[in-house]
Formats: C-alpha cells, structure tokens, sequence
C-alpha cells in the first residue's frame, strides 16, 4: 500500500498553520502525524501526544581542544574563519583546526542539537521534534522526523502521513516537501501574507505538488483576500477554504482543543469536509513551462 504525505504550510508565520493541520487531522483514518516545524513545534499543544520514546539528535560535528595535548601555537586561532575557538556555538564543523593541529590537540566531535519524540494521540502516533535554540541542521531534523513517521506508517499499515511543516521558503521547508502528495498553502489577507504566498507557490509549482489554499481571517481585509483570489486564479488555482476572523477559534486553542472539533458545525459549514475530499484526489502538477 502506498502511503501518502500531506503537508501543511505557510509563506510566514502567524497564519494559522498548524490551526489548519490540527483541523483535517480528525477527518483522516489510518494516520501518522508529524510535526516538521522543529524550531517551532507547537502541534503537541492540541494533540497532547504520550510520550513513548525520546532521542537526541546529533547534528554537524563540533571542535573540542584537549587542554593537556594544546601547546598554544594558535594556529587553530589563525585558521578558523568563523573565530569559534573560543565560543564552540560557532563552529560550523568544517574540521580545518583539527587537521591543521601540530599536536593532534583537537577533535570534532558528536554534538546533540535537539531531540526527535514518538508518542500516541487519540488520532493516530505522532513524531515530533524539537531544535535547540540556535542550532542548525533543521532540514536533517525534519527528514528524520519524516523518515521515522514513515517507517511507523509501514510497520503499522497506516494510509496517510499528515506533516505540519514550518513557515517559508527554507531548507526545513524544502525537507518537507520533498516527495509529498498534496500541499496545503494557508495564507492571510496582508501585504507580506501575498508577497509571502507568492514565493511558496513558487517553491511548491518546483516540487510539482498539487496545492490547496486556505486563507486564513479572510474578512481582516476582503480587499487583500480579493487580490490573493486573483492572484491565484491567474495561475488556475481556486481557494479551497476561507476562514472568517472568529473568537470561537481562538477559545478552543486556548482550552488546547483541535478547533474543527470544539467547533464542528461552523467548520463543516465552511466546507472542510469538502477540503478533505480535495485532499484524497491526489495528483501532480503538469506545466508547460518551469
């Protein structure tokens, strides 16, 4: 059985994102969920997921001197670009003052920049992660976030993987989307929420992935829904969903519950049920130009 990963994303954040991912979660059966934003990791807030297992994550190799070898020649000092031999939080891991060393004083070794955690939620295991403030290699965190999400699906003979992946156009980003089914795009009616949609879309036409819209707060200003309409239809796109400015929402994020739950009723009304069934149709774009 061929497992398929939707992926939930945002041009910048604060648009409600991981609202939306929380959302389609309940309408999905046979489920894996993975939360991919790794230096914001917000989903486990309304998931509330057990914990099962925990990891740390080794990232890029960091420079350590040993005190007793060092003869102070400061060639490490004179070679190091990145003048980390003092503040290791520097270091980018390129080796050269170990190899440079007359005295083999330095070692690059093993640095944990964050822990990847498996638990059980009530719709299904979930993978999630966490990056420690500073550190870098998000994208090799969120591919093996995605990695073991997929495994469990394969163990379990779970269908679907849904990923709640993290605001922009970086490399986390790009880790996301690589080899997904369907994306959902969620926006906000401003000025950098279009210009920002402008430069996902982008991203995911490259990937050749199948989008949805979803804008988010949508009567803050019908004036911009407008243009992001037009600016999509321009581009044969239509909105899936357009989500009003509503206290409801924020009430039930606030009692940390899943709002298309809390609020059945008025979220069937916009048409989730309808997003979800958009979302089964899987499919891959064809352009006549990239």
């Amino acid at each position: 059985m061929e497992i398929k990963e939707i992926l939930v994303i945002s041009g910048k954040g604060g648009t409600g994102k991981t609202t939306i991912t929380s959302s389609i979660i309940p309408y999905f059966d046979s489920l894996v969920i993975g939360d991919c934003d790794v230096d914001a990791p917000n989903l486990k807030i309304l998931l509330n997921p057990s914990e099962k297992e925990k990891n740390g994550f080794l990232g890029m190799k960091k420079a350590k001197i040993d005190s007793e070898k060092c003869i102070h020649c400061n060639r490490c000092y004179e070679y190091c670009k990145f003048e980390a031999m003092d503040n290791v939080q520097k270091c980018e891991g390129c080796g050269v003052c170990e190899y440079i060393c007359p005295v083999g004083a330095i070692e690059m070794i093993e640095n944990r920049v964050g822990d990847i955690m498996v638990g059980e939620t009530e719709y299904g295991t979930m993978v999630h992660a966490c990056l420690e403030p500073g550190e870098e290699n998000s994208g090799k965190l969120v591919a093996e976030v995605r990695r073991k999400a997929k495994k469990i699906a394969q163990l379990d003979g779970k269908e679907y993987i849904i990923l709640d992946g993290a605001p922009g156009v970086a490399c986390n980003v790009i880790s996301s989307l690589t080899g997904v089914k369907r994306v959902i795009i969620v926006t906000e009616p401003t000025l950098s929420g279009l210009h920002d949609l402008e430069r996902v879309v982008n991203l995911v036409e490259r990937f050749r992935v199948k989008p949805c819209f979803v804008i988010n707060k949508f009567d803050i200003s019908i004036e911009m829904t407008d243009k992001i309409e037009t600016y999509l239809n321009n581009l044969g796109y239509k909105i899936s969903m357009k989500i009003p400015f509503d206290k409801k929402i924020f009430k039930a994020i606030m009692e940390n519950k899943i709002p298309s739950i809390a609020e059945k009723k008025f979220f069937e009304d916009l048409g989730i049920r309808e997003l979800i069934e958009e979302l089964k149709i899987l499919g891959i774009l064809k352009f006549k130009n990239l």
